[in-house]
């Protein structure tokens, strides 16, 4: 799910990162990006905790594996690193890279849209976007069914129309969904025309469902 707070004067925060672990003895840690290129994430410049409220300004040092080795001013010991461990970093929404055309967006932008069914009637209310490791899915909480949510592919199938001047999108549900007894829980993915991911789509974490509460971004291909 999007993993979008607002610090005390409303501002939107999106997540783009996570501290996963303290590295060597010196304040070093490491840190899992939700950017293409983990480097990426310094270059939005202080980065926050989920209150908005504390401030971290990170000085990339190297990388182990997929994950960004980063120094913090004012982390100077393993102690100190170790502290931080589990703590997602923030960035706020207005420091990302504004999107070029009307097709592309941040998927942090679809939270709370309201999701209109091909036919013209309301269908629900966008809760967040995640990847479960097989391409985006959409949780929508339905209009008709109070606390009930349902899971669809972020697909152009599925998902034929986005827009965000109006606050709302389109979608076409798969036949007999509503009718699955497994209900909101199935979360099975379909292949196959999936929306074309871009760099703006990974930039942002803004959103994944992993464990780690990744953020993301789609549309048509910018570059952040």
């Amino acid at each position: 799910m999007a993993d979008i707070r607002k610090s005390k004067t409303d501002d939107a925060f999106v997540c783009v990162g996570m501290i996963t672990a303290p590295h060597g003895v010196r304040g070093a840690v490491r840190v899992k990006s939700y950017t293409v290129d983990p480097d990426n994430l310094v270059g939005y410049g202080p980065l926050f905790d989920a209150k908005g409220q504390a401030k971290f300004k990170l000085s990339p040092v190297g990388h182990v594996r997929d994950q960004l080795i980063a120094k913090i001013d004012g982390v100077d010991d393993r102690d100190a690193a170790e502290r931080l461990r589990g703590t997602k970093l923030y960035v706020p929404r207005t420091a990302l890279p504004e999107t070029e055309d009307e097709d592309e967006f941040y998927l942090a932008d679809l939270v709370g849209l309201k999701a209109h069914h091909v036919d013209g009637s309301l269908f629900g209310t966008v809760r967040g976007v995640a990847d479960f490791g097989a391409g985006d899915v959409i949780e929508i909480a339905l209009e008709e069914v109070r606390g009930k949510v349902v899971v669809l592919p972020f697909t152009k199938e599925v998902v034929p129309k986005v827009v965000l001047s109006e606050r709302m999108l389109v979608v076409n549900p798969p036949e007999g969904l509503l009718q699955d007894e497994e209900g909101p829980g199935n979360r099975t993915r379909r292949p196959g025309n999936a929306r074309k991911d871009s760099q703006a789509d990974r930039d942002s974490d803004a959103v994944t469902a992993d464990a780690v509460g990744a953020e993301t971004a789609t549309g048509s291909g910018k570059e952040a």
